[in-house]
């Protein structure tokens, strides 16, 4: 009951600044699911769903091209390989729902440098109803039904915040169909403790847009261009905690707990299309081994994005 109250406060607080805005503005959802990439690929991330909402502001700052302030709902969802068994010494990775409400902050840059902070509230365990979201999908999708629930990460409040910035490579190039840049990221909180660093590559079918108007980083809004482009990220990752793994900060009471791999290989490549005010994406993530046991490898979904420019 606690994290309805706090929940509806976080809503309360975006309410005025959410409706408030007419212009400018997108909405959109984004779907992540392993069975976006192989039919038989259902173990570990294997579920998220995020409605997301963004709206311009104003800046003085004459080396920024735009600002916006950045709303998220979400749900994701964790599960071990083999979902059919409730015996809990086969799992090689604790069941765990996170659900969130985010608010943040983008920041872009006229040199095509972007920065993004980011706040959520939320919970792991229990609270975030992954088990209800899962055993219904599964229900009306006609899939085997799902055990082992019961040994799930247990409630954990979330307090989590993340912070990103990419910088361009090469900002001299006359090239108009390729661009590099490099970028970090880092996590802070009571579900995540962790940063990653690594470049990006766009590759435009047509002239590339500049990141301060492209839906590479969210930044679709406020512009009138039309793009399709195919961009690849590797990236190294050091992750000194996960909630969804080892359980609570503050407690030992979850019944299945793993150690992590800090250190991992990660990497996401896919498509990006804008035309008018629809923006497309579909994006192949590849995560590498997050912890130790006998049978966990590293995993791979597909992630895809469909959002709209409003008036």
């Amino acid at each position: 009951m606690k994290f309805k109250k706090y929940f509806i406060f976080f809503l309360l607080l975006l309410a005025p600044q959410v409706w408030a805005q007419t212009s400018n503005a997108e909405l959109g959802i984004i779907t992540d699911n392993d069975l976006y990439t192989s039919s038989k690929n259902d173990m570990y991330y294997t579920n998220g769903l995020a409605i997301i909402y963004r709206y311009l502001i104003k800046t003085n700052n004459p080396e920024i091209h735009k600002k916006s302030i950045d709303f998220k709902l979400g749900q994701y969802i964790y599960t071990p390989r083999y979902i059919d068994t409730d015996e809990k010494e086969k799992m090689d990775r604790p069941y765990a729902g996170y659900l969130f409400g985010e608010l943040g902050k983008s920041v872009f840059y006229k040199n095509e440098s972007v920065f993004k902070a980011d706040f959520q509230i939320g919970y792991v365990g229990q609270n975030s109803f992954g088990r209800e979201t899962q055993k219904t999908f599964h229900k009306l999708a006609g899939y085997k039904a799902v055990h082992g629930w019961e040994y799930q990460i247990q409630n954990a409040l979330a307090v989590q915040t993340h912070f990103f910035f990419s910088k361009k490579i090469f900002p001299k190039s006359e090239s108009k169909k390729i661009d590099f840049y490099f970028q970090s990221e880092a996590n802070l909180g009571t579900i995540s403790i962790g940063a990653s660093t690594g470049f990006l590559t766009r590759i435009g079918f047509k002239k590339l847009v500049p990141v301060y108007n492209s839906n590479l980083h969210g930044a679709s809004i406020g512009s009138k261009e039309s793009e399709f482009y195919f961009y690849i990220a590797p990236s190294i990752n050091y992750q000194l905690y996960d909630a969804t793994i080892q359980g609570s900060l503050f407690n030992n009471n979850s019944p299945v707990t793993f150690d992590l791999v800090p250190f991992r290989f990660n990497g996401e490549a896919g498509f990006k299309y804008r035309k008018n005010k629809l923006n497309l994406s579909y994006i192949f993530v590849y995560r590498g081994k997050e912890l130790y046991s006998k049978t966990i490898s590293g995993y791979f979904y597909g992630s895809i994005g469909v959002s709209y420019l409003l008036k």
